[in-house]
């Protein structure tokens, strides 16, 4: 009779983009033997199993019909039914990437993945609309969850900074254990050109990917862009890649419209598939990341492995992430962001150095480390919470 471990994963509301290449990531780069795993069981939708790993003989997945509803049969099912099949499977203690529990299954332990609902500043942005209810609602959801879990991780010292600020100290157990980065963007930093190597055929291209959002200011952006060609007359070209909110939308073309009507340097390219992003990158000059909220920034990290030169809001994490490898600007003010590009385009050299230094940092970022040390950490929670009974 086997006596490892049996964990259980709720996958039940994990959205799309980084809490869902964060679980299959960490499963792929999982050795569960090394960690006395026996059995992994993840309870998710189907979109959501169809990411994780294949042929993973110690990898159970269960699409119950209530995940294939709206979020309030998932979070009926999720209250009412996960700890019941938790313990049906023997789990022996279960692990809630998304944030929010409401089960009386022990022990637990959860995540920090979304930083807007604990930043009362950036949830101002959004008025009175149902993105600013939605956020209270899980910040209150997901407080009360991090109070009762027997462990927390967050991704960022900045985020379990502002998070302990809004919980008061948690009871149980905490670790801060950021995301990796895929070797899939790895390439190493390539020789950089003066600006006068370019034209208007070849121009310098400044790239930014991210959902368009109030509080990620493509527009500043744009701005500093448009003043940089009526200062310099350089061959510049400016690429905005991402999903994006429609009200966040409309004042991004707004502002194209007036700086660029003809869209001759400027784009807004919409999403790209993830398997695309890498080609993005390579074909990019700068990297630019211009958010002014942010739990872990895996674009940074991603743009880092990428052999990018980098300009950064200054607003944390993403100095933590980059440290001193980055040059930063205030992401509201258009002439700081003209400032800190201009410096970067007008050095090569300094392109260069900062960009061999950040791939450098980036290859510390793995998902093999992210994956050792999660589950290292759900192992410490069990041996010291698992007197609970969870699976008995």
């Amino acid at each position: 009779m086997s006596t490892g471990l049996v964990i259980g994963i709720d996958a039940a509301n994990l959205g799309s983009g980084g809490s869902r290449t964060h679980l299959s990531e960490v499963l792929a780069a999982l050795d569960p033997y090394t960690h006395g795993i026996d059995r992994i069981i993840v309870w998710g939708a189907p979109d959501t199993l169809a990411m994780l790993p294949k042929d993973r003989p110690w990898l159970e997945q269960v699409a119950p019909p209530e995940l294939n509803g709206g979020l309030l049969r998932r979070s009926l099912w999720q209250r009412l039914s996960l700890s019941a099949a938790a313990r049906a499977a023997g789990c022996h203690i279960l692990f809630v990437p998304g944030g929010s529990y409401a089960g009386d299954f022990h022990p637990v332990v959860t995540m920090s993945q979304n930083m807007l609902p604990f930043e009362a500043r950036e949830l101002r942005r959004y008025g009175w609309s149902w993105h600013a209810i939605k956020f209270f609602l899980l910040r209150l959801s997901q407080s009360r969850t991090f109070r009762g879990a027997d462990g927390v991780i967050f991704l960022t010292e900045y985020a379990k900074r502002v998070v302990l600020r809004a919980t008061a100290p948690l009871s149980g157990a905490v670790a801060v254990i950021p995301h990796g980065v895929s070797r899939r963007f790895c390439a190493t930093p390539r020789r950089q050109e003066p600006i006068e190597a370019y034209s208007n055929v070849t121009p310098f291209r400044i790239l930014y990917v991210s959902t368009v959002d109030h509080y990620k200011h493509q527009w500043h952006l744009v701005e500093a862009v448009a003043l940089l060609h009526r200062r310099n007359r350089w061959p510049l070209a400016l690429d905005l890649v991402g999903l994006a909110n429609p009200r966040a939308k409309n004042r991004l073309d707004v502002t194209l419209q007036t700086v660029d009507p003809n869209g001759s340097w400027a784009r807004y390219l919409g999403p790209a598939p993830y398997g695309e992003l890498k080609h993005i990158y390579q074909g990019a000059d700068v990297g630019v990341f211009a958010s002014s909220c942010e739990n872990m920034p895996n674009i940074i990290l991603e743009m880092m492995a990428s052999g990018l030169p980098i300009a950064s809001s200054n607003c944390e994490p993403m100095p933590e992430i980059l440290g001193d490898s980055g040059v930063f600007f205030d992401p509201e003010d258009p002439v700081d962001i003209a400032r800190s590009l201009q410096l970067l385009i007008s050095a090569p050299d300094l392109r260069t150095q900062l960009a061999q230094r950040s791939y450098g940092i980036s290859k510390t970022f793995t998902w093999e480390r992210c994956a050792r040390q999660t589950f290292n950490f759900i192992g410490e929670v069990y041996r010291k919470y698992g007197f609970l009974g969870s699976a008995s």
